[in-house]
């Protein structure tokens, strides 16, 4: 087969090529053609000192000169260029101690990590160099290291949660001794950075088949050092309203929601609580578990600080978790309906329906997932139609006045009571928007007052 890079990349490797050097590219980008898919992130190796390339291109960032890498940029675009290297020993469990030039691709390839990854092409001569049979595992559909396994993964701990991530992403076998190999080396693993492993783990749930990779976390004995949060998760039964136990739940609720990776984050934490919260209906003897929302939500914030997600993401995940749980009726009072509003935030709105309609789907029975989706529906298309016709009270700013006007017609000075006031207020416009007029609110402020005083 020929692989064609973009036209700057072509154009680096015959730079080095006129100058009397190798140039190959290797990594992702050949893996991903070979596979048929869109290929990013081009890298080129050569034979070339880091100095003579940085010589031979006008703008060059020395991004990692140190261990044989340069960004050529062409047109505002990188392109990584590494020196031909060898790697030391790894004591720290995650970088080599030392680097090595060496001279030829063969030797470049043996250091790294999966034979997929190991495969390096020549553009100019369309000739592939594939000393580890990476391309006949590509085509069999497995994930195996580069040597030996326990070696790999000794070397860089990341390697085992890379193995699941590719396994996850592109539905490979991972090799059998590779496998072993993971859980034979639990300790480099727990020397990778947290942040490395959220990215990885998100690389994950936003697969087609997240199950597949979670379920690989779980056998391979990462999952205890990554989210053990979720292991009571397996085998904790649910009650009629579920045909699935929590765990498979999840999952199921995962494959509902779109790829977008922080939403399926909260879809992966939304019953996180409920193995803690569950306990038998003092009636019926079923499994119930009152609170889950908000035990799942505080445990949420101690995995997500655990893995260094940012505050925003933080919030927004635990925010999720906190209200996945929607009590609606289309009957309910338009006030109510307003106060739910208030209390989840507008913005959110959209995305606790979506986390809804997953949980539905998720409980794996055919006869509620029309009859609640319908709920979800409306509600949501209520709140739509309410938003037309009204501005819908989720802060005081909505107010027609503010502190000022309230302190001016009640004779008071800045303080909490003016707060106290102002949040009477948006109740009243919240039981009804018409009270949102001044005449109205500040009659209405005299009478809270009042009741705040005599309280």
């Amino acid at each position: 087969m020929t692989i064609t890079p973009p036209t700057n990349v072509l154009t680096i490797c015959n730079t080095l090529n006129n100058a009397g050097f190798e140039a190959w590219l290797v990594g992702g980008a050949v893996r991903d053609s070979i596979l048929g898919r869109d290929a990013h992130d081009w890298d080129i190796a050569t034979n070339a000192k880091p100095d003579i390339v940085v010589s031979l291109f006008p703008k060059v960032i020395e991004t990692g000169i140190k261990h044989g890498t340069v960004t050529v940029l062409i047109d505002g675009v990188g392109y990584e260029v590494t020196t031909f290297r060898g790697d030391g020993e790894y004591s720290d469990g995650r970088h080599p101690d030392e680097v090595r030039f060496c001279n030829t691709i063969e030797e470049d390839l043996s250091r790294r990590d999966f034979t997929m990854n190991a495969i390096a092409y020549n553009p100019t001569t369309n000739v592939f160099c594939d000393p580890f049979n990476g391309r006949e595992d590509i085509r069999y559909n497995i994930i195996r290291t580069v040597g030996d396994p326990d070696k790999r993964f000794r070397e860089d701990g990341l390697r085992s949660l890379r193995a699941i991530r590719f396994s996850s992403v592109l539905n490979f076998a991972i090799n059998n001794e590779t496998f072993i190999a993971i859980k034979n080396n639990l300790y480099s693993f727990q020397q990778v950075s947290s942040e490395r492993v959220r990215d990885e783990l998100l690389k994950i749930l936003s697969s087609k088949d997240p199950v597949f990779g979670f379920d690989l976390l779980y056998r391979s004995w990462l999952l205890e050092y990554i989210i053990p949060e979720l292991i009571p998760m397996i085998g904790c039964s649910q009650n009629k309203y579920h045909s699935w136990d929590v765990w498979d739940h999840t999952f199921e609720v995962v494959d509902a929601l779109p790829s977008d990776t922080i939403l399926r984050m909260a879809g992966l934490l939304h019953d996180v609580g409920k193995p803690a919260s569950k306990a038998p209906h003092p009636v019926t003897g079923d499994a119930t578990f009152y609170d889950h929302e908000n035990i799942g939500a505080e445990m949420a914030v101690t995995i997500l600080n655990r893995l260094k997600f940012s505050a925003e993401d933080r919030d927004r995940i635990v925010h999720l978790v906190k209200h996945h749980f929607i009590r609606y009726e289309k009957n309910q009072a338009a006030s109510a309906v307003r106060r739910w509003v208030r209390k989840v935030g507008s913005e959110n709105v959209a995305d606790l329906c979506t986390l809804a309609r997953a949980d539905i789907i998720g409980k794996g029975l055919d006869a509620l997932v029309k009859l609640e989706s319908d709920v979800i529906d409306h509600l949501e298309n209520r709140i739509a139609t309410m938003t037309i016709n009204e501005v819908i009270p989720t802060s005081t700013k909505v107010l027609v006045i503010g502190g000022v006007e309230v302190m001016s017609h009640l004779g008071i000075s800045p303080g909490p009571m003016v707060g106290k006031v102002l949040n009477g207020l948006l109740e009243a416009v919240t039981d009804n928007p018409e009270n949102n007029n001044t005449d109205k609110l500040l009659e209405l402020s005299t009478a809270i007052y009042k009741e705040l005083n005599n309280g």
